[in-house]
């Protein structure tokens, strides 16, 4: 598949790797959902046309650029209000669709539910999977440095976007992230917040990052931030 390598969740269910970036493609029996489309390093409608012939719904968890690379392959994104601005900033004139907190898309046979869980963007979104227990995370979570810098980020917010999946927590078993390794389990939204509460309480030392940017690195327990 070129720039993709496709790997199987389950029967109905991808992950899409593309490098350092992954998008997801969730089947049902009458429609598909696709959550991000990467970088935009190549032909991903032909991946998921390998995948499925169901019509399919793009959803984009966040507007960094990294997450919409192949939108134009497909039709307009569904976003959380929120993220509006910061998308029609990098996509002028372009069209999108709103998905609202708790809002459900009906693939058939299978729902996937929309999170609204702000902090690294300001309408970050998380997808859930209640029938399969699978949370579709985005940026919120991973188990590689998180980029909690510059515009549209809030640390504070993202900590209570973690207490919130924290508290929903009983509802999956497995976290699949757009970045690192995957899946996570549940668990490591405990160290997320611990680490985010040492951040906020400035008991990190701060690192230089393993690539140019400008930011420090704090980071404990296997988990991390970017941060000015």
């Amino acid at each position: 598949m070129g720039a993709y390598e496709i790997v199987s969740i389950d029967e109905s269910t991808w992950a899409i790797e593309e490098g350092m970036v992954r998008s997801y493609l969730l089947a049902g029996s009458e429609r598909a959902l696709l959550i991000d489309t990467g970088n935009g390093a190549g032909d991903l409608k032909s991946v998921v046309r390998s995948l499925t012939d169901k019509p399919v719904m793009l959803v984009n968890t966040h507007a960094d650029p990294d997450h919409m690379g192949c939108n134009d392959q497909f039709g307009a994104p569904y976003l959380h209000p929120s993220e509006f601005a910061y998308y029609e900033e990098r996509n002028p004139g372009k069209p999108h669709r709103a998905l609202e907190d708790r809002e459900q898309a009906d693939l058939g046979g299978r729902r996937a539910e929309a999170l609204l869980i702000p902090g690294h963007t300001c309408g970050s979104l998380a997808i859930l999977d209640r029938e399969r227990r699978y949370l579709f995370s985005g940026d919120t979570v991973a188990a590689s440095a998180i980029f909690m810098f510059g515009a549209q980020r809030s640390l504070p917010a993202y900590r209570d976007s973690l207490e919130r999946l924290r508290r929903m927590s009983e509802s999956f078993d497995k976290i699949y992230p757009a970045h690192g390794p995957m899946p996570q389990q549940p668990e490591i939204l405990d160290r997320l917040l611990a680490c985010c509460d040492a951040a906020l309480a400035g008991k990190l030392e701060a690192k230089e990052p393993p690539f140019p940017i400008p930011a420090k690195l704090y980071e404990q327990d296997g988990v991390g931030f970017l941060l000015k």
